[in-house]
């Protein structure tokens, strides 16, 4: 008797952890339940693949959607939309909101508002401050956290923890691996004075890589005595990348597409649109992070959505606000670089699936695999597309790659089995669920009590 699914998928390219080929996927239950021929096989729906490629949902794990307290610039509805019309299945969402997350209640709020609201899968990530650290072991273990963050740099104040004693005592409470945004912040204040009004081209020159790297030394030898594992997210510089490769056993890294496609030179058309913390940097530094991308030591790739109103922009440097949209443009621009020979596809996939996998230990997700859910993310390489911010789900409708002409696309969205968006369209809206860790799945932690 012929095997009969909800859904097949035919005819496509599948990339995955052992390699591309062309093979049938076989969705039963939100799971995937085969993989191979599946020819003889029945389904509620067939959809033909032929000349695409369908890749394991790509992760995002660095986006900023605003709710609660900013939600003029962004909800978990309009950001999840941005996702997956982008191709994006998952997202690890900030603490920065206002009330920040920072509890149990708030990260519970979060939660509730995002479960069948958001277009996409979800996790937050919980702030760690001076304030919570005893309650650390219980946040991170908490439904749909992500785990611990922290700003060592003063991009969000009221989540500052700049010191290494205050960094001590965190990662001494943390079980999972701990996000950091590393930037010193001691050195930001000495040099305050180097911003110029009205250039934003002067924001790299103020938080420079020393800066960085500073932080991001402290960082790493904090995690050593502690024997904690950490994540330190958007690397900026050439000297970052080259210090980690030496410490993989407590550290890993990630990369933003922004760092790795624009430099200092765009400040000349694109201003406050691309001030960002840490800042876009000369082509020195964007060429560093892309040896970090060859030689396999960035893990991860992170869009660091984080809009603002283009009026908030408009402001003259420095009253702008750092941060631009991104979760949207996240596979094209990085689908561009691999039809330019910048990286594999099958690389891509492992900063974008695999190693979201592997790093923060997902649940049934990174992989296509039987068993694991059925997120999956359908491109044509070979299409070529113009980004505009028309195109824009965000709440905030616009992006810095507007009129970017790019060669591969994401035409198809699919979340835990269930078709979401197909050819630019919302076709299964507000499907989103918690993601699950495996380090803080119910039935491991009550082995471990």
């Amino acid at each position: 008797m012929a095997e009969t699914f909800d859904t097949i998928l035919i005819n496509a390219d599948i990339v995955n952890h052992d390699g591309s080929g062309k093979r049938d996927i076989g969705i039963r239950n939100g799971r995937i339940a085969a993989i191979g021929s599946l020819a003889t096989a029945s389904a509620g729906e067939v959809i033909d693949c032929t000349g695409l490629h369908i890749l394991p949902g790509v992760v995002d794990s660095q986006v900023h959607f605003r709710e609660p307290g900013l939600d003029h610039k962004e909800d978990l509805e309009t950001g999840s939309k941005a996702a997956v019309l982008g191709g994006v299945t998952a997202v690890f969402e900030m603490p920065n909101t206002n009330p920040l997350t920072t509890n149990e209640a708030a990260l519970a709020d979060k939660v509730k508002r995002a479960r069948k609201r958001m277009h996409c899968d979800f996790a937050f990530w919980v702030g760690g401050t001076r304030e919570n650290i005893n309650d650390i072991p219980d946040l991170e273990q908490l439904p749909g956290a992500a785990g611990i963050k922290v700003f060592m740099g003063s991009s969000t104040g009221d989540l500052l923890v700049e010191d290494d004693a205050g960094v001590r005592s965190v990662l001494e409470k943390t079980r999972r691996r701990a996000a950091f945004h590393s930037e010193d912040e001691y050195r930001l204040k000495e040099r305050e004075h180097l911003q110029v009004t009205g250039d934003p081209s002067s924001h790299p020159v103020w938080r420079d890589e020393i800066a960085a790297l500073q932080c991001t030394e402290r960082l790493v030898r904090i995690a050593r005595e502690t024997g904690s594992l950490i994540h330190v997210l958007h690397i900026s510089t050439a000297e970052e990348i080259s210090f980690l490769a030496d410490y993989k056993d407590v550290a890993t890294c990630e990369a933003t597409p922004h760092h790795l496609t624009l430099c200092s030179d765009d400040y000349a058309t694109l201003g406050n649109l691309i001030q960002m913390n840490p800042p876009v940097r000369d082509k020195r530094h964007r060429d560093g992070v892309w040896h970090g991308i060859g030689q396999g030591i960035v893990d991860v790739l992170g869009s660091d959505h984080a809009p603002h109103t283009l009026e908030e922009k408009a402001k003259p440097y420095p009253a702008s606000p750092s941060g631009m949209t991104g979760v949207q443009t996240l596979v094209p621009i990085m689908l561009d670089h691999v039809n330019a020979g910048k990286l594999s596809l099958e690389r891509f996939v492992d900063l974008s699936s695999h190693g979201p996998n592997r790093i923060f230990g997902m649940a049934r997700k990174g992989r296509i695999a039987v068993g694991y859910d059925a997120d999956l993310t359908i491109v044509d390489m070979k299409r070529t597309e113009t980004i505009t911010h028309e195109q824009a789900g965000s709440k905030a409708g616009w992006t810095p790659y507007h009129g970017k002409q790019v060669t591969g696309w994401p035409v198809g969205t699919f979340v835990r089995g269930v078709k979401v968006m197909w050819e630019a369209e919302i076709v299964n809206p507000h499907q989103g669920e918690p993601v699950e860790f495996l380090e803080a799945l119910p039935h491991l932690k009550n082995k471990s009590a």
